[in-house]
């Protein structure tokens, strides 16, 4: 009899759902993408040259569309990189349920989830057929997006993967995967309790490619929504961005 796969990372819980929302404007734009919503950021010409590389964004429960998340998209994208964030929460992310006293948080997750499965598997069809199978592919997820991320990680569809403060994530993912990983996690009430350890001996066993950073002082959600006020969450908040460019770019032609 098979047993079952351990949970490493649970659903989002209440850390999940809180934000600050940070100051810029956005330098991508909307599109549509096998009928879903999609932010997309592009790299300047002067660092476009070569193979196109693109990262697919995967996003929190906030949406790619939240400003926090087009600013990081927008940062890849000056970086060199086609920046494309799926939207699988069509225009209804958490961010617009902030203020509802009784919003039923776990049925909306569970229609996130339905809804994002249904829709993924032929955006990320559509997007390879669009963009080209000669171009480098890269996925970063957070929190929501972590799993499509490890997904990914499993197949030779990425040349490598990159997640922050990871949600749903159980043995299999790390037992499956085949492409490089870098692993983003907070110190502070430790997205890797249990998690890092677990999946480090996996990642071991499978003599895997990657590598884990571990935030002090800051906890879930650091990555997108942490208060910029505050130096050590500001910083890092930018160095979990710098680590997942470096990363792609070591695996760049």
């Amino acid at each position: 009899m098979e047993m079952a796969s351990h949970v490493l990372a649970g659903p989002p819980g209440d850390c999940c759902f809180k934000a600050l929302k940070h100051t810029g404007t956005p330098a991508g734009k909307s599109i549509e993408i096998a009928g879903v919503p999609t932010y997309i950021s592009e790299p300047p010409t002067r660092v476009a040259d070569g193979p196109k590389k693109i990262i697919l964004y995967l996003s929190d429960v906030f949406g790619p569309f939240f400003l926090n998340n087009q600013l990081i998209q927008d940062y890849f994208a000056e970086h060199g990189f086609l920046v494309l964030g799926i939207d699988y929460f069509f225009g209804d992310g958490f961010g617009f349920h902030l203020d509802e006293e009784d919003f039923d948080r776990m049925a909306w997750i569970e229609s996130a989830k339905q809804k994002s499965h249904e829709v993924y598997p032929k955006w990320l069809e559509t997007v390879r057929k669009t963009y080209g199978a000669e171009a480098q592919y890269f996925a970063v997820g957070y929190c929501f997006g972590a799993p499509f991320t490890l997904d990914l990680a499993a197949t030779d569809k990425v040349a490598a993967t990159a997640f922050a403060h990871p949600a749903f994530l159980d043995e299999d993912h790390f037992k499956k995967m085949t492409k490089p990983l870098l692993l983003l996690c907070a110190g502070e009430k430790n997205d890797l309790d249990h998690l890092s350890k677990r999946a480090e001996d996996l990642m071991v066993e499978a003599k895997a490619t990657y590598h884990i950073s571990v935030f002090s002082g800051v906890s879930h959600g650091f990555a997108v929504r942490c208060n910029l006020e505050v130096e050590n969450e500001r910083w890092a908040k930018e160095q979990a961005a710098r680590q997942i460019v470096e990363w792609f770019m070591r695996f760049s032609p």
